[in-house]
């Protein structure tokens, strides 16, 4: 199979969708790797690394959508690069499909095959290729958490570790999955005095067993979020669905009566955000003020630290672009449904009942399309 890496476009996208230790593997396996020169710039990887490991450079996006069967990404296809895409062309990466009804509707018109990264399941309900991104994520939550806390920053010119004889700074984290326990981990190890809050009882139960002490937990309900928020310094959500548009589980009344200088980070943005007041945000300008609440909501966190986050994705994306390459599209998603899980969209039609959902469009199982 011929797979194809273009130069992310999106705003402040550092990442890229393979290191060339990937490459490598790739072409061991007998497979052609085309790279749009200066893809890994944003992440410190010179051209020469992809070249020496086996990648075929091409100067152009639109050479690399040509040649390639499968398209690997970090971030979904943007408006400039939806008449790039052929029919029966796989793109596998990250999609967030629920909110974006624009993208998917350009992504049907094309009759792409498109494997999100987001929604490749394990039996055990784990997300092996969100994973990686939602602990950067999370860990860097905390630390622009902290940043614009800052009066400098427009802050309320709270510390969070706070100093002998004055009081910790209030962090509540709303989603205490992958994400938000890996905010908590951040938190706590600065000294703040910090709150859980998820719906799973069992997953607060490890939460505790985890953190011990050292952290509050609750069970997610509109009282106990309004109670916790009102009172916090830094609310981080972290709310997920998988492939599903993000509850608003924040409201504006909530942010309405936090104490002036406070920080709001929607991590889960992608999805739609989890507060009322949330809109996409960029690392170029990256946050926003609601009724004196900093909020910050950028799109792609881990772009920030890209060469760590790149490095950490591919080192398990590689493996499920291997089962595409090696079996085929067909005898892949047969071999594994974790897999199979990820396509979102197969030739026109919707194939992830979340975004058919969200989106009002027919939802068809993929067992009952004949796939060619």
């Amino acid at each position: 199979m011929i797979i194809g890496v273009p130069k992310e476009i999106k705003a402040e996208e550092n990442r890229v969708g393979l290191v060339p230790s990937g490459v490598r593997i790739l072409k061991e396996h007998g497979h052609e790797v085309l790279l749009e020169h200066r893809a890994g710039e944003g992440c410190r990887i010179p051209d020469e690394e992809y070249e020496a490991a086996g990648a075929v450079m091409v100067e152009t996006a639109a050479q690399v959508y040509a040649g390639s069967e499968m398209i690997m990404k970090v971030k979904e296809p943007l408006e400039p690069e939806y008449d790039l895409l052929r029919e029966g062309q796989i793109i596998y990466g990250y999609l967030h499909l629920a909110p974006a009804a624009e993208l998917t509707a350009a992504l049907l018109d094309r009759k792409v095959i498109a494997v999100a990264y987001e929604t490749i399941q394990l039996d055990d309900g784990s997300l092996p290729l969100l994973t990686p991104m939602s602990e950067v994520a999370g860990r860097v939550a905390v630390q622009v958490g902290a940043h614009f806390l800052e009066k400098t920053q427009g802050g309320r010119g709270v510390l969070l570790g706070g100093v002998p004889g004055v009081s910790r700074g209030q962090v509540t984290i709303v989603g205490a999955g992958v994400a938000g326990s890996a905010a908590a981990k951040i938190a706590v190890g600065m000294g703040a005095e910090v709150t859980l809050i998820d719906i799973d009882q069992r997953r607060l139960v490890y939460m505790d067993d985890v953190f011990g002490s050292r952290v509050t937990t609750k069970i997610s309900n509109p009282d106990n979020i309004a109670f916790s928020v009102i009172n916090s310094h830094l609310v981080i959500g972290s709310v997920l669905i998988p492939g599903a548009k993000a509850p608003k589980l924040v409201t504006r009344a909530m942010i309405r009566a936090m104490k002036p200088g406070s920080v709001a980070v929607d991590i889960a943005i992608d999805q739609g955000g989890c507060f009322e007041t949330s809109r996409p945000t960029t690392h170029g300008e990256p946050t926003f003020v609601v009724d004196d609440v900093i909020h910050y909501c950028v799109a792609n966190v881990p772009s920030a630290v890209a060469r760590t986050s790149t490095f950490a994705l591919t080192n398990l994306t590689i493996s499920y672009a291997l089962k595409l390459a090696d079996h085929g599209f067909a005898d892949a998603i047969e071999r594994d449904p974790a897999l199979a899980k990820g396509v979102n969209l197969y030739k026109g039609a919707v194939t992830y009942e979340e975004v058919a959902h969200d989106l009002g469009y027919e939802y068809t199982p993929l067992q009952k399309i004949a796939i060619s």
